[in-house]
């Protein structure tokens, strides 16, 4: 197979899709690799280090879509690639559909086949190509939290551990998943008090027995919500319904309760974000403020350490990447379920239900192309 990787092109993404040693992996199984020259440049990787993997450097984007049979990308594509796009091309990457109509009718009319790491899905419902991310974004959310909690970037300036003889600050985290157990790992570890609420309630038992002391576990409903925000001084959005947009836990109301100078990250943004005063921002604008209150909604959070973030996400989709290499995408997905799961948008139809229904568009099975 003719696989593509272009450098991306979203704002401040400083990820590429594949390293090297991925190329390596696909050039041994007898797959070309065209990268778009400098696309792995922001992550640490040079044009030659592909190249001596086995890979072949284009000059411009345009090449790296025309040649390829499966674009393999971090981030969804935006406006300028939506034309680049051939109908039965596959393309593998981040897309989020739910949160974004316009790509969503790009894909369609595109008659693509789009198949999104976000919603491959194992038996044990784990999503083996969020979970990287997800445990990045988890960790950062912590570590921007605490920045925006100074003074100088307008928080309330609290150290979050404090110090002898000074309360800790408090730390609300939204959501029990990847995300919220690795934001409450920083916290906690950076001496925060810190409580998790979900709705799961063996979630919460399992978290309860594996968190350090300063650690809580509340079940997760409007009336405990509303009861814990007065008291906080960071809280994490973490939550995720796969494929679909998040619940807004936080309403715009509940800022009035809030302390001037809260911060609120909510990494739930690519779905469409947990806090109802949540839009998109990113690294080079990452804030804004409501009612005294810090939101930081940066949409692409672990593109700020984009050589963790790149490892990480290689590590993760490169066996995914191989089946539908080897096999193609139709026999791939037939045989595994949780790569058939990864199919939203099939040659001009919706097949994954939850973005159907967040636009009131049209589902199809996605079984009636397999």
């Amino acid at each position: 197979m003719i696989i593509g990787v272009p450098k991306e092109i979203k704002d401040n993404e400083n990820r590429v899709a594949l390293t090297p040693a991925g190329v390596k992996e696909f050039f041994k199984h007898g797959h070309e690799v065209y990268i778009q020259k400098n696309a792995g440049f922001d992550s640490g990787f040079q044009d030659e280090d592909y190249e001596f993997a086995g890979g072949k450097i284009l000059p411009t984007i345009e090449d790296v879509y025309g040649i390829a049979e499966m674009i393999i990308k971090v981030k969804e594509p935006i406006e300028s690639e939506y034309k680049l796009i051939k109908e039965d091309q596959l393309l593998f990457t981040y897309f989020h559909f739910a949160s974004y109509r316009p790509l969503t009718e790009a894909m369609i009319k595109s008659k693509a086949i789009c198949l999104a790491y976000e919603t491959v899905e194992k038996a044990d419902r784990s999503l083996p190509l969020l979970i990287p991310m997800s445990e990045v974004a988890g960790r950062m959310a912590v570590q921007e939290g605490a920045k925006y909690l100074e003074k100088p970037m307008q928080g309330r300036g609290i150290l979050l551990g404090g110090v002898p003889g000074v309360n800790p600050a408090k730390v609300l985290i939204l959501g029990g998943g990847i995300v919220g157990t690795q934001s409450a790992k920083m916290a906690a570890g950076l001496g925060a008090d810190v409580t998790i609420v979900d709705v799961s309630l063996p979630r919460l038992r399992y978290l309860s027995d594996i968190m350090p002391a300063n650690v809580s576990t509340l079940m997760s409903n409007e009336y405990n919500i509303r009861e814990l925000i007065p008291h906080q001084d960071l809280i994490v959005g973490a939550v995720l319904i796969p494929g679909a947009k998040a619940p807004h836990l936080i309403t715009e109301d509940m800022l009035k309760d809030m302390k001037p100078g809260t911060v609120l990250v909510d990494v739930a943004v690519d779905q469409g974000g947990c806090i109802e005063t949540c839009k998109p921002t990113t690294h080079q604008d990452p804030i804004y403020i409501i009612e005294d209150v810090i939101h930081y909604c940066v949409a692409n959070m672990p593109g700020a350490v984009p050589y963790t973030s790149t490892v990480a996400l290689t590590n993760a989709t490169l066996p995914y990447g191989l089946q539908l290499a080897n096999k193609g995408w139709k026999k791939s997905c037939s045989e595994y379920k949780e790569l058939r799961l990864g199919l939203n948008v099939v040659k001009g139809e919706v097949v994954y239900k939850a973005v159907a229904e967040a636009f009131d568009l049209p589902y199809t099975e996605v079984e009636e192309f397999l």
